[in-house]
């Protein structure tokens, strides 16, 4: 790439534009070819486009195993994604949001690249085989990872890079769903946590082409076929908000029990981990043979559900029966979302809720359906806590506007009873299991400004290579930070990059700003534990440390400064 061209996708706003496009194109394909690889992959084991709607029915490839093929889809399935994923790419095991979410606001947006393809092949395999969890977390953590992969391949700056994740994030919802909107608040709420006018413009332009993309190949229509639904009566608003309170729980719930059976699979599995998800597939297929509704993400399931195509009996039974399958799925190492089954659980909820309510107070109810569209954004409300995209996704899932205000008190009503009941979200529970919390205000035992060292001697930007040759010549460290006259850093040139541009034949008037790198940097606040991986991430000698702007470099963090800080006792001591 010619070295202006390459500039300007670093540093001016039509480079981000051009790379925001470019990553929503990049997403939007990839939900198309994740959307046909689970079809293909389901065809494949079951016979059928969607088995969850198919009523017990045989596989025509393997028609003596009838229903009981339901078994060996799930083991079958298992053999093929565990050793892919415990092989090559370790964090696109389970539902991926939580990931993408550590990578923005702990590892500066770095994302390495062979996850979109592992989390593609792998989920669709696991979802294909009878893995009863949902397509949205694996098409953000593989839209976010083409997303940081771009950015990383033009070296752009890590303001940008976390951008252009949020891009990916945002195009893959859109494309998935047919969602724009949905696409955009996601990723802002979600991945990126903050709104500032810049990445909301970048992520609106991806999710917007992706959805273009999406459109033009998958066709312009509802992504579910759900019936129009109204307020049929002011004191309808009373059973809105009861439904909230109880939807609120319902997600609390299907957290608790999803990383619960997490930890009882963690307890009872002392084998190989590649090996464990074709052993718990047993578990996974005695499920699906006993309830096959259940099998994949199950979305004509949820669709006759709010149509009333089942008694209030058969909804709770299904509705349990996801919770199960869906934490069995994530707990035995499968790989999927937690979006579409906290839809599904809040479909069957919200349809019992007005089947109910209809025979005891008909003329106060209205239908059903009105329920289950409810209770679907209310119980994802409850569960990810995301109350903005919960409106918007099932504004834009059902096309229906005459739901809005119920919808509007519902999910607001679960929203809060979820923040009542717990502090923790189906996302943020995974991160706080590891001892990561997003949400940390208080400070931290060991931060990084604690271990820094002072940072070496920099240059300008527009310093030449042949200073930047004479300046580590001159010093023993390998790294040499790139800071302009405002004081804002520019990035790093290392020995590695100028013994490379030397025997390329570079010129020795080369501007470094040409040259330069940028490598995964630490925030001088954060806790030291956090930035520990990213050193796995650098070439360089350390990582640079930088203040909360993001702008100005404080310090220098390198591998023994690292180690003295979190095991001070070896701190050589001075003498008296």
């Amino acid at each position: 790439m010619p070295r202006r061209a390459l500039t300007a996708l670093q540093q001016t706003p039509a480079g981000l534009v051009a790379l925001a496009v470019a990553v929503g194109a990049g997403a939007g394909l990839g939900a198309v070819v994740f959307r046909w690889l689970i079809e293909a992959v389901t065809r494949v084991l079951t016979g059928h486009a969607d088995y969850s709607s198919a009523g017990r029915a045989d596989n025509p490839l393997v028609p003596w195993l009838g229903p009981y093929f339901v078994l060996l889809a799930p083991v079958v399935a298992g053999l093929v994604y565990g050793p892919l994923v415990y092989r090559y790419a370790r964090e696109a095991r389970g539902h991926g949001v939580p990931e993408v979410m550590y990578a923005v606001a702990r590892q500066g947006g770095r994302i390495p690249p062979r996850v979109a393809a592992v989390k593609a092949i792998a989920s669709a395999v696991c979802i294909g085989g009878g893995g009863s969890v949902g397509r949205e977390g694996p098409i953000v953590q593989i839209g976010s990872a083409l997303g940081s992969t771009a950015g990383v391949a033009v070296r752009v700056g890590e303001e940008r890079l976390r951008t252009l994740v949020a891009c990916g994030a945002a195009g893959g919802i859109a494309a998935t769903f047919n969602a724009p909107l949905a696409g955009v608040f996601f990723a802002m709420e979600l991945i990126l946590a903050e709104f500032t006018a810049r990445s909301f413009g970048m992520v609106v332009l991806s999710s917007v082409t992706a959805s273009v993309i999406g459109r033009g190949v998958l066709g312009n229509r509802p992504f579910l076929h759900l019936p129009p639904a109204q307020v049929h009566h002011l004191a309808s608003y009373g059973l809105y908000v009861l439904l909230g309170l109880v939807a609120g729980a319902v997600g609390v719930v299907f957290t608790k029990i999803l990383y619960w059976i997490e930890d009882a699979c963690d307890a009872l599995w002392h084998g190989p981990e590649w090996l464990r998800p074709a052993a718990g597939g047993v578990v996974l297929g005695l499920i699906l043979l006993a309830l096959p509704q259940m099998y994949g993400v199950g979305y004509p399931v949820l669709e006759k559900a709010v149509i009333g195509g089942y008694g209030i009996a058969f909804l709770l039974v299904l509705l349990v029966g996801k919770i199960v399958a869906s934490s069995v799925t994530i707990g035995i190492g499968g790989s999927g979302g937690v979006f579409a089954p906290s839809l599904f659980i809040g479909a069957m909820l919200g349809s019992a809720w007005g089947q109910l309510f209809g025979l005891w107070a008909p003329g106060v109810t209205g239908p059903a359906a009105s329920y289950a569209l409810l209770g679907m954004g209310a119980v994802f409300a409850g569960a990810a806590r995301a109350p903005i995209t919960a409106v918007i996704i099932m504004y834009e899932l059902s096309g229906d506007y005459g739901l809005i205000l119920p919808l509007m008190v519902a999910v607001a009503i679960a929203t809060g009873v979820s923040n009542a009941l717990s502090k923790e979200t189906v996302y943020s529970a995974k991160l706080q299991r590891r001892g990561v919390d997003l949400q940390q205000v208080g400070p931290p035992l060991t931060t990084v400004a604690d271990a820094m060292e002072p940072p070496p001697n920099s240059l300008p930007p527009e310093a030449t290579l042949r200073e930047a040759v004479d300046s580590l010549r001159r010093t023993r460290r390998s790294s040499m930070p790139l800071v302009d006259a405002a004081g804002r850093y520019q990035g790093v040139v290392g020995s590695m990059t100028t013994a490379d541009a030397l025997e390329a034949g570079v010129p020795l008037s080369r501007p470094l700003a040409e040259l330069r790198s940028f490598p995964p940097v630490a925030l001088a606040g954060q806790e030291l534990h956090e930035v520990l991986a990213l050193f796995t991430e650098s070439d360089e000698d350390g990582l640079p440390v930088l203040d909360s702007a993001r702008s100005h470099l404080v310090g220098w963090l390198s591998h023994r400064a690292a180690l003295l800080a979190l095991f001070p006792a070896d701190r050589p001591r001075r003498q008296p």
